[in-house]
């Protein structure tokens, strides 16, 4: 199993989206957490490799795994150690501003 940290950033980005959806959808909060939860298990027991970013994306290092269901990336960096989580990333809004965080 490979352990997985997240970056206090990207929880809090995690936390913010899941408040917009509960408060557009009472429930749909909780079901973006249960996305979320299944994404983290699956890089944990490492069923699926990450994805490859875009080129625009910079050359950083760090790949994503796309959430069921909701428009967002799970931005991580695979270490040798580790997997970092360094943003929960809506696929549209404000592209590459997690690049700064890849400076681990």
């Amino acid at each position: 199993m490979r352990t997985v940290r997240i970056l206090e950033d990207a929880s809090q980005e995690a936390i913010e989206a899941a408040a917009w959806y509960e408060y557009e959808q009472p429930g749909l909060g909780t079901e973006f957490f249960a996305a979320l939860d299944a994404a983290i298990d699956v890089i944990e027991e490492n069923l699926t490799p990450l994805s490859s970013l875009p080129e625009e994306a910079g050359n950083i290092g760090a790949k994503r795994l796309i959430l069921k269901r909701f428009p967002y990336d799970i931005v991580a960096i695979e270490l040798p150690e580790e997997t970092v989580v360094i943003a929960v990333a809506h696929h549209s809004r404000k592209p590459g501003y997690w690049l700064e965080r890849g400076k681990l």
